[in-house]
């Protein structure tokens, strides 16, 4: 099993930065895939961006050029860089690890963006 934790998130300007942060209960270093997913009020949870265990990475075309997903496999932490945040960036964010045929997800954390 894997539990996972977020934090960071919080009230931000439109334009402004927030990092979140995920950390993990194993060794991440052998899990498959990482990732940040978000839901918002009303709509289905959606894919924002993942990272393999290689540190090959891929986002959601909303967030690209924005967002930066990075793992730290010897802190078992998982991290979303987000700048130049949008009011439509506005949901509870989720951590997401795929550990052999499971997935794990965390608690979320709760990001606004005003405008």
């Amino acid at each position: 099993q894997v539990q996972l934790v977020e934090s960071g998130g919080g009230l931000v300007q439109a334009g402004g930065s927030l990092r979140l942060s995920c950390e993990a209960s194993r060794n991440i270093f052998s899990i498959n895939s990482m990732g940040w997913y978000r839901q918002a009020p009303g709509m289905q949870r959606e894919l924002v961006a993942t990272i393999s265990s290689d540190g090959r990475s891929k986002y959601t075309d909303s967030v690209k050029g924005r967002f930066t997903i990075s793992r730290d496999n010897a802190k078992n932490m998982v991290y979303l860089q987000m700048n130049s945040l949008k009011p439509e960036d506005t949901a509870v964010y989720y951590c997401n690890a795929e550990y052999l045929v499971e997935g794990y997800w965390g608690r979320g954390t709760q990001v606004t963006v005003s405008s």
